[in-house]
């Protein structure tokens, strides 16, 4: 008997018939999705020429949608008939209908399969942490609202959600179509036709297929577990008779699970094994078969065990500050860590911790890929505290881009992450640090063990701070940046001369970038002089103005004679120099206005499109 826990419902309203019912085709299977559809298959031998399912109206286009039949030595269904009474009552929705499927013969043991709506099932996990690993144990939670009872039925539930739709086939439509005139009206101009001239002679029609019949309702038989949603009605193409009669279920070979050749090594926590369900992959899915039949009264719920696993795992401390925890911008949450190993997915679920036979507490599990690892939050951990702070500067210069005389160098952006961590606990702490990444920048010499989730824009980095100390964490990114920036700055003259000492330069360019330096060099020196003597000009024109300011107001004492001599003589020695600088400084202007034109004639003609490469 499959491990399962019997869940009440309160039924509410009145009953619901069931999507489909059938005389003689008792529900042998019933396959659940994560996307509000469920596959359910139906068996048994049938002494009649035709077959009634009784259908809720509402479910119709589902039915006709997805409807396959398996039978024993071939197909001979010929159609499936249903009424369509106008009925637009509001419980028409609800009310049955009858399709009726005609066949060959009057005996036929047949396999029919279909999709319905039906509840999502739902997981259920549990971790149980230990010293040397942990046991993880999933659970499903089934709900029947079906409309009858599923007894003994072959369950199965699928961790993913297969597109699935509403087809409506049941429903007439009548699209509105153009309305012609005759008018008796001439077309007064010939068309032009198109012609498509032939490319390549045209390949042979492929040969008629030489499977036998067996082999072709062993592939139906895939359908009692991967439902064709877009499937239709037999066709008579398999005919019986040759190979003998295929097997009602094809056979798979598990994946992970406790089937034939699984190899499934479990943790020995569930005492009947074989109660487990065996894990597979159907299309890239996930697929939960229970081992033995389940019975699930119609308005009740089921939960069943589906594995109990060993898994790596661990209970650590994750410091993830949440707007929704206040606390958390200064405490890292306790998480449970654990590796899916179980050769499966994992769908989202509520997760419940225990350790050393104690409840700590439950998380969320978002959905996890097998192989991948999840960190799931159950409590806050008060006894660390994490401080962090970011400081940011700019290295290095090197050419990016050069063109129309405009220069935009590269340069290297270094942040740096600090954490200061503190434990006031008596144990030493383990701890992971959810970095929030750069967009754009990369990890530099991270610590060894370091997650970086490019994905979440995140990174893991682990740490461990010895009981009651304090410790640092640094986190190193860079990026590049680029500015336009003005030929005269220093910046550009460490770019250019780092292009010039690159092997990979560009020869022609690196000439063209020498000879303009060579300009920009007696630029410099110009611009640089002219800055002097304006600023001993402006000093000796103040100097000037004061001198005569004094010698107005020694004009009328005739006591201070010796005192106007020398201001005399000092004003015009200045004036002397102030003129000598006027004609330095029109000298160095006419100078630098020509090194000026000659940089910048030198620097139009260069051109850079791309960056060198990196080293």
């Amino acid at each position: 008997m499959v491990v399962a826990a019997g869940l009440a419902l309160v039924a509410t309203g009145c009953a619901t018939a069931p999507a489909v019912t059938a005389p003689g085709l008792p529900l042998k299977r019933v396959v659940i999705y994560r996307n509000g559809i469920g596959y359910f298959e139906r068996a048994g031998h049938v002494e009649s020429d035709r077959v009634e399912f009784r259908v809720r109206r509402n479910e119709v286009g589902d039915f006709l949608a997805s409807l396959a039949v398996l039978e024993r030595g071939g197909s001979s269904v010929r159609a499936a008939a249903f009424p369509m009474p106008p009925d637009t009552s509001a419980d028409a929705a609800t009310k049955l209908q009858t399709v009726v499927m005609s066949l060959e013969g009057r005996e036929h043991d047949l396999s029919v399969g279909y999709i319905a709506e039906a509840p999502i099932w739902r997981p259920s996990y549990r971790l149980v942490i230990d010293k040397e690993g942990a046991s993880l144990q999933t659970w499903g939670i089934v709900q029947n609202l079906s409309g009858e009872d599923w007894t003994n039925v072959s369950l199965s539930l699928i961790a993913e959600a297969p597109l699935a739709f509403d087809a409506s086939l049941g429903r007439v439509v009548i699209p509105p179509r153009p309305r012609i005139t005759d008018d008796g009206e001439v077309i007064a101009v010939v068309p032009h036709s198109e012609t498509s001239l032939a490319q390549e002679v045209a390949a042979p029609p492929p040969p008629p297929p030489s499977a036998a019949p067996a082999e072709l309702a062993s592939g139906l038989a895939d359908a009692e577990a991967a439902p064709a949603l877009g499937g239709g009605l037999g066709g008579r193409a398999a005919r019986k008779g040759r190979g003998g009669p295929p097997p009602m279920v094809a056979s798979r070979p598990a994946v992970g699970g406790a089937g034939p050749g699984g190899g499934a090594s479990y943790s020995g926590r569930a005492r009947n094994l074989s109660a487990l369900a065996t894990i597979a992959l159907q299309a890239g899915a996930t697929r939960y078969d229970l081992a033995g039949p389940v019975t699930v009264p119609d308005k009740s719920a089921t939960m069943v065990m589906l594995l109990d696993k060993r898994v790596p795992g661990e209970a650590i401390s994750l410091f993830a500050p949440d707007p929704g925890v206040p606390e958390s911008a200064t405490h890292p949450f306790r998480v449970a860590r654990f590796t899916n190993k179980t050769g499966g997915l994992l769908e989202r679920g509520p997760l419940a911790i225990f350790t050393e036979g104690a409840f700590l507490g439950q998380g969320m599990a978002d959905p996890l890929p097998d192989g991948a690892t999840a960190t799931v939050p159950f409590a806050l951990e008060r006894t660390l505290a994490v401080e962090q702070e970011r400081d940011t500067r700019e290295e290095g210069a090197r050419v990016f881009h050069i063109e129309a005389g405009a220069l935009t160098i590269a340069r290297e952006q270094v942040i740096l992450t600090r954490y200061r961590l503190r434990n006031g606990a008596d144990r030493e702490a383990k701890l992971l640090v959810k970095h929030a990444r750069i967009g754009g920048a990369r990890l530099v010499g991270p610590p060894p063990g370091t997650e970086d989730n490019v994905g979440t824009g995140s990174a893991l980095v682990p740490a461990k701070v010895a009981a009651r100390t304090t410790d640092k964490l640094t986190v190193e990114e860079h990026q590049q940046v680029t500015w336009a920036i003005d030929w005269l700055s220093p910046l550009a003259d460490d770019a250019v001369r780092a292009y010039l000492a690159d092997r990979h330069a560009d020869a022609a360019v690196a000439a063209q970038l020498r000879a303009a330096w060579e300009f920009r060099k007696l630029l410099l020196k110009a611009t640089e002089e002219r800055q002097k003597l304006g600023t001993q000009d402006a000093d000796l024109r103040r100097a000037t103005e004061e001198t005569r300011a004094n010698l107005k107001a020694l004009e009328k004492n005739t006591a201070a004679a010796d005192l106007r001599a020398r201001l005399t003589e000092r004003l015009a020695a200045d004036a002397a120099r102030l003129d000598t600088l006027g004609k330095r400084l029109i000298e160095i202007d006419l100078s630098s206005n020509e090194q000026r034109v000659r940089f910048t004639e030198a620097i139009r003609a260069i051109v850079v499109r791309e960056p060198l490469a990196q080293e």
